[in-house]
């Protein structure tokens, strides 16, 4: 984990999603393997569920279940804004789930530095 994000669990959700590149989605679970807490896939969600009045802003829908799903949708102001934003992005989105998942698929094990 980069020395950069706090101690918080909370926190470095945060951080992490932050750092997704427009265009592009990850999953709960890639975020809490890359926090080294595997098993925590759904503390990213309430992580990301209490996220929206955290400033700076929280690119939230950028993050979906490991099959692609729009599962966090019910905690945008309308159903449909999270599906909104990310086709405002490029993705395109069928059934609340993200088209080719593979190739707009942000894997942060992969793209942060991983040096403490």
């Amino acid at each position: 984990m980069p020395k950069e994000l706090n101690n918080s669990f909370f926190d470095m959700v945060h951080q992490v999603v932050r750092l997704i590149p427009k265009g592009k989605v990850t999953s709960y679970g890639a975020i809490a393997t890359y926090l080294g807490s595997a098993k925590s896939a759904r503390m990213v969600g309430w992580a990301l569920n209490k996220s929206s009045h955290v400033k700076p802003v929280i690119p939230a829908h950028r993050v979906v279940n490991k099959n692609g799903l729009l599962t966090g949708k019910v905690h945008f102001v309308k159903f449909s804004s999270m599906a909104s934003l990310l086709e405002s992005e490029g993705i395109r989105i069928e059934n609340n789930c993200v088209v080719d998942l593979k190739e707009h698929f942000w894997n942060p094990n992969d793209e942060l530095n991983l040096e403490t």
